[in-house]
């Protein structure tokens, strides 16, 4: 009896080891999974269909960051305080309070970007087809208000897990809807290009088919939420009946209280997800000045630059800073409870454990760019992978700017963040004007402007998270050492994805490539002494390693 207890409990805790990460990461990796999306995407609607697609996405992104994203951690925190005082009533006039006020606003924003799509395609995003794609957009940020106000309403009570939950079916959902809506309305689209004469047409019906996939994935998540908020009626209006408030809030009181909470964290948001559209007019602009009506030609590269480049450092920055995600609320509470040594001794170590994963994966992923953009993508990959090349550095300076820039909101600093985020903003403006207006760079003035932002914002961040914490840097065994390891290990990735990839193919470049590179790098950690045994035994494999650094007289 006892010992089928101890089994059953070895398997829950089994069980939550795995499910916890996914419930506290869920951010992140629904963030990736968006990025995953692009690859197949861009496969069924092409290129063009993706330069068509990216900036009704992205507005609606941005729009959502407002009215969905920035809502629910306000509006989380404002049902927290009441629960934990028993004030469900007032619980439950914040969730009616701001779910009528957000779906107000929503509808609002939604009606003007109907009936001001065709200036936003033609006099902001320089893309006349962008129009069509534009109005699904409308209905979507409709239905993800909804979706942030019953986010918000759950976490309010803990049940974050249904919340986590919901992110993992809506960006799931989003894959195949995106994909089976692209493919058929780009079916359809190259029947209207036959008839027009029009290639063009293909990729924006695709465009379209791809941006409806995205709404009816907001419609699924919209009705998974509403069942789950039935389910639970009967548990809070429980709650409810035996609510200790003496009075009840008023709907203004609640909803000024949310919009200020939300404003902070609505302005980071924006700003720092702003660029990817301010990015795509200014090379529109640039294409259209170089070459007179470049059309497809135009679109089509920027769709590759946004499936293709931007997908693959969005990954590589979101996979570094799950090394991290986890640490950084021990760092806040650690700084609530004013243990301040303990504090900085957790920021030196993710400091330290952000270099050790971000370093290898920028330099890997410009050792062997042409490999990797062969074996994601089809067609033409030779810009692509001269872009990874260049821009590869922007995984490391956004992987540190975030994780910096989150400590900074998570200790309240906001005065602080908006400096960083504003400054930041404009260098990046500034610099991108330079390049790509006036030296008429293209692609590749944008990735230059992209490398400025992230070092001002990286550099800015660490500046102010000094100063106030008092907190200095172990420079070398916590960045210099890695970035020395990632290097060495670099030069061999490099050689192997140069001699191998057009005899073995551009798979087995990587995986060879990769595993050879870690082997060494893993290596030169121990013989820099910048991880032990310690750090060995929690990782996989991490047995073989510490077998081989003694055997080799290195631990």
């Amino acid at each position: 009896m006892k010992l089928r207890k101890r089994e059953k409990s070895q398997r829950t805790s089994v069980v939550t080891a795995v499910r916890t990460p996914l419930i506290q990461s869920a951010g992140v990796l629904s963030y990736v999974i968006l990025l995953l999306m692009r690859i197949p995407l861009s496969k069924a609607i092409g290129d063009a269909g993706m330069g068509l697609f990216a900036p009704a996405f992205e507005i609606f992104i941005v729009i959502t960051l407002i009215t969905s994203y920035s809502v629910t951690g306000a509006m989380s925190g404002v049902v927290r305080y009441r629960v934990k005082r028993e004030q469900h009533g007032n619980a439950k006039r914040v969730f009616s309070a701001v779910f009528w006020m957000d779906l107000l606003i929503s509808a609002v924003v939604a009606t003007v970007l109907v009936l001001a799509s065709t200036r936003i395609a033609e006099f902001w995003i320089l893309e006349a087809l962008s129009k069509m794609v534009l109005f699904p957009v409308a209905p979507a940020i409709v239905f993800a208000a909804v979706i942030g106000t019953f986010r918000g309403y759950f976490n309010g009570y803990g049940l974050g897990t249904l919340t986590a939950h919901s992110q993992y079916i809506e960006k799931i959902s989003m894959i195949f809807f995106s994909l089976g809506c692209g493919r058929v309305f780009y079916t359809y689209g190259v029947k209207v290009s036959d008839l027009l004469q029009k290639t063009e047409y293909s990729y924006a019906y695709g465009a379209l088919g791809a941006m409806l996939g995205v709404m009816l994935s907001q419609v699924l998540t919209t009705l998974y939420l509403l069942v789950i908020y039935v389910f639970y009626s009967g548990t809070l209006r429980g709650k409810i009946k035996a609510d200790s408030g003496k009075r009840g809030e008023s709907q203004y009181s609640i909803q000024r209280t949310v919009l200020l909470n939300a404003l902070p964290m609505a302005i980071v948001a924006v700003f720092t997800n702003l660029f990817m559209l301010a990015d795509q007019r200014i090379f529109n602009y640039c294409m259209n000045k170089r070459v007179e009506e470049l059309g497809e030609i135009r679109t089509a590269t920027w769709g590759a630059y946004y499936s293709k480049f931007a997908v693959l450092i969005g990954i590589g920055a979101a996979f570094s800073l799950l090394s991290v995600s986890a640490m950084t609320g021990r760092i806040k509470g650690s700084y609530d409870r004013k243990e301040y040594h303990m504090m900085r001794e957790r920021m030196e170590r993710a400091v330290q454990r952000l270099s050790i994963v971000a370093f290898p994966v920028t330099v890997y992923m410009a050792a062997l760019a042409e490999a990797i953009v062969k074996c994601l993508y089809q067609g033409e990959t030779e810009a692509a992978a001269l872009w990874m090349r260049e821009g590869a550095v922007i995984i490391v300076l956004c992987s540190f700017s975030f994780f910096l820039a989150q400590l900074l909101f998570r200790m309240h600093m906001l005065k602080e963040l908006f400096l960083s985020v504003l400054a930041s903003t404009l260098t990046h403006v500034v610099v991108a004007y330079l390049f790509v207006q006036k030296a008429l760079l293209g692609a590749d003035g944008i990735i230059y402007a992209l490398i400025a932002y992230f070092a001002v914002f990286g550099a800015l961040n660490f500046l102010f998270i000094s100063r106030n914490l008092k907190y200095r840097q172990n420079w070398l065994a916590g960045v210099a050492f890695p970035a020395v390891a990632a290097g060495v290990s670099g030069i061999v990735v490099m050689l192997i994805g140069r001699f191998l990839l057009e005899p073995a193919g551009a798979a087995v470049t990587v995986l060879t490539g990769i595993i050879t590179g870690l082997f060494v790098y893993l290596t030169m950690l121990m013989i820099l002494r910048v991880i032990g045994e310690e750090e060995l035994s929690r990782m996989p494999l991490g047995f073989f390693f510490i077998m081989f650094g003694k055997n080799i007289g290195v631990l």
